[in-house]
């Protein structure tokens, strides 16, 4: 007697279910996940109340008038032959002698180039001086009628 021998077939995994299963867990977590942007620089900007404070310190001022010249104890700094940085940093040493406790604040023109402020900052940083103030005016407020209150 021959007994025949049945032909075991192989498993056979269907995959489309798993795909399915796959997809929905990809579009899942694209929805779920937030993307944030992050920057490389760390910014600590600066807070100011709009209210100026009375006080009688005594400061260190640089003035920048509109057309980028720099005054420095009530002299103007004339560019010359040197480099602008550097003929800045020398008025500022020259007027800083005895002061270098006072704060240091620059007073810049509304319209004055960006480049002067710059240069100004720089010329400070490479004395040393390292706390900087700007100074700024606050503007008067208007009513609705056009006029000053």
């Amino acid at each position: 007697m021959r007994l025949r021998t049945t032909r075991q077939e192989e498993p056979e995994v269907n995959l489309t279910p798993l795909i399915d299963v796959v997809f929905l867990l990809l579009i899942f977590f694209m929805i779920s996940t937030t993307f944030k942007r992050e920057s490389e620089l760390t910014l600590n900007l600066p807070e100011a109340s709009g209210e100026p404070i009375e006080t009688e310190l005594q400061v260190f001022e640089l003035i920048i008038d509109k057309n980028g010249v720099f005054s420095v104890g009530g002299h103007d700094v004339l560019k010359g032959d040197q480099d602008e940085v550097e003929s800045l940093m020398y008025a500022l040493r020259k007027e800083l002698r005895g002061k270098e406790n006072l704060p240091f604040v620059i007073r810049a023109d509304e319209y004055s180039p960006h480049k002067a402020v710059v240069t100004a900052m720089d010329a400070a940083s490479q004395l040393g001086i390292s706390k900087v103030s700007f100074a700024t005016s606050v503007k008067e407020k208007k009513s609705s009628k056009g006029e000053e209150e």
